[in-house]
């Protein structure tokens, strides 16, 4: 270590460290290019060569462009993530709203059953038919 001083050290840290964040930008950029439905076949290309032969100049000009609605997407697209995911929630855990699930069905089967309101037959067909 000796021939590598601390000073030098940091240089290699800090260059090391910015090229990943402009790996980064690039990526996020070409990502929002092909995420971007407002823009046509024509514009995406066209800014996929901007930033493939001057990246540089190309994510730059993009980020300034196009870095609000790029933003907006990023907001847009995470908050139908969490609608989904949420959805997906609802539906498997059987909660209000969600429809209900088979442990619900069979709990009002089962409670319909032992007031009378059904048969054990008709229980029996109504379970198989929730179970399957």
């Amino acid at each position: 270590m000796d021939d590598y001083p601390l000073l030098n050290l940091f240089w290699t840290m800090l260059w090391f460290f910015l090229w990943i964040m402009w790996l980064f930008l690039l990526f996020k950029v070409v990502t929002d290019i092909f995420r971007d439905h407002s823009l046509g076949g024509w514009g995406k290309a066209g800014w996929l060569i901007f930033c493939i032969v001057l990246p540089y100049l190309g994510v730059l000009v993009y980020v300034i462009a196009r870095g609000k609605g790029m933003g907006q997407r990023d907001v847009k697209q995470m908050k139908e993530s969490e609608a989904a995911f949420q959805d997906y929630i609802r539906k498997t855990a059987g909660a209000p709203g969600g429809g209900g699930g088979a442990a619900d069905e069979l709990t009002r089967l089962a409670d319909l059953k032992a007031k009378g309101a059904i048969t054990a037959e008709e229980f029996e067909k109504a379970k198989a038919k929730v179970l399957s």
